[in-house]
């Protein structure tokens, strides 16, 4: 007697929720306010803002060696937009057409003296200033802007993988023996992170450094930040 009642009484606390919820999450579906994945929880501080992008929040410090043998620090960006990489050059991989790509932003911003890029090697054993700067000569860097940064190994890996939140590892399995994102990372005039947004409306967080549409995407809101 006592148990019927109490289903009975259960039965129409959830009617009741049902009633009022049901309607809510229909609405959220039809305006796209849920969303896939779980990207959002890595956003800190995301907001939009007038070019229409979001801002993740202020990129990592760091202060390495150039492909000149001259220190360069985030400092050395500021007031600039600029496009951040992992990579070696030794890589047999993606890092070659990752460096092809990043000519065509070179290219694209030529003579802007707003625009910079960073790439920074993850093999730095090998990867002294010299090899660095064999290796912007025979990709043909023109851009004074393009710096190429070799440092200590552990504190470029934690400027990758607890900085950026950019996997970067070694890997004697492997082919080149080193594994590493193939993202590129947005930085705008003010040294904060920044992104577009999915078709979900989550932030990308950063950009495909090898395919062709993340290159055009890039290159769009490069030009966005350039005019904010």
């Amino acid at each position: 007697m006592f148990k019927n009642k109490s289903y009975i009484g259960i039965s129409l606390v959830i009617l009741v929720f049902g009633i009022w919820a049901v309607p809510k999450i229909v609405d959220r579906f039809k305006d796209k306010s849920i969303v896939e994945g779980e990207r959002l929880d890595m956003v800190s501080g995301s907001a939009n803002n007038s070019a229409g992008l979001v801002t993740i929040g202020p990129a990592p410090k760091f202060e390495l060696t150039n492909q000149h043998g001259l220190k360069v620090s985030n400092t050395d960006y500021d007031g600039k937009v600029y496009v951040l990489e992992f990579f070696f050059t030794s890589c047999p991989t993606i890092c070659p057409v990752m460096n092809q790509n990043m000519l065509i932003l070179q290219d694209k911003f030529f003579g802007n003296p707003n625009f910079g890029i960073a790439s920074i090697t993850i093999d730095p054993e090998n990867d002294t200033a010299d090899v660095l700067k064999e290796h912007a000569e025979s990709l043909g860097v023109k851009s004074s802007n393009w710096h190429f940064l070799t440092g200590d190994k552990k504190y470029i890996y934690d400027i990758s993988n607890k900085g950026f939140n950019l996997y970067a590892g070694e890997n004697a399995n492997v082919n080149g023996g080193f594994e590493h994102s193939g993202l590129f990372a947005l930085i705008d005039k003010k040294g904060n992170i920044r992104s577009r947004k999915d078709a979900y409306g989550n932030p990308i967080l950063y950009y495909d450094g090898i395919e062709k549409e993340g290159i055009k995407a890039l290159q769009h809101d490069i030009s966005l930040l350039l005019n904010e």
